[in-house]
């Protein structure tokens, strides 16, 4: 697969990323909505209650953003992103109200449908159980279908660090950005490369060559 530096090539990506995450954590019953990439200063990412965000000759559908500026962090969070706000989906599809506050106050409505769907909820006080990660299952799947970085994002963040992956977050400048959960192994013969989620002794049975981290 070619490196995902293109602004099209990764809008097509996370189309592809929401069909798979719909498969395999939803059993396919989110019809697709309209997926944007807009700047959304503090905050990761949005879905739109509104079902006729968009429409066109073939109808209207509701919108999901992932924000510009947060696209190059490590693949798991962008993925525990769209996730998130596919959780706000479903709830939304099936009469759950889960937030409160004007949309930012995250209840625990929304805690008990994403910890069913492949994330890890946190709570603050500000945003209630808003602050997702993903789960080992979700890191499973994304290993499992050979999910890569995207290597671009807009440059609208400088001065101030996000953490977390859920809709709201803080920006506590102390703290250094988190790691990916996962490595890359690369066999320097073929180029053949395998995702783990912790540190393993893996070889190339093709070359009999030692595979290494990717620096």
């Amino acid at each position: 697969m070619k490196e995902l530096t293109s602004y099209n090539r990764v809008a097509g990506y996370l189309n592809k990323m929401f069909d798979l995450l719909n498969a395999e954590f939803f059993e396919s019953a989110l019809s697709r909505p309209t997926i944007t990439i807009q700047s959304t200063p503090r905050a990761y990412g949005h879905f739109s209650l509104q079902a006729d965000t968009w429409v066109s000759k073939l109808g209207a559908t509701h919108e999901i953003n992932i924000g510009a500026g947060t696209l190059a962090r490590p693949i798991e969070d962008v993925a525990a992103t769209l996730l998130h706000e596919m959780v706000h989906y479903y709830n939304y599809e099936n009469g759950v109200k889960d937030c409160s506050r004007g949309n930012t106050y995250h209840n625990k409505r929304f805690k008990e449908s994403a910890e069913s769907h492949g994330l890890i909820v946190d709570y603050s006080q500000k945003y209630g159980w808003a602050h997702t990660s993903p789960s080992d299952k979700l890191l499973d799947f994304i290993l499992q279908n050979g999910l890569t970085d995207i290597l671009i994002c807009r440059n609208e963040f400088t001065g101030f660090h996000m953490t977390g992956t859920g809709t709201h977050s803080g920006t506590d400048n102390s703290l250094p950005p988190r790691a990916s959960s996962t490595r890359k192994y690369i066999c320097h013969c073929c180029g053949n490369s395998v995702r783990a989620t912790k540190n393993v002794n893996i070889a190339c049975l093709d070359c009999n060559m030692h595979m290494i981290i990717e620096k």
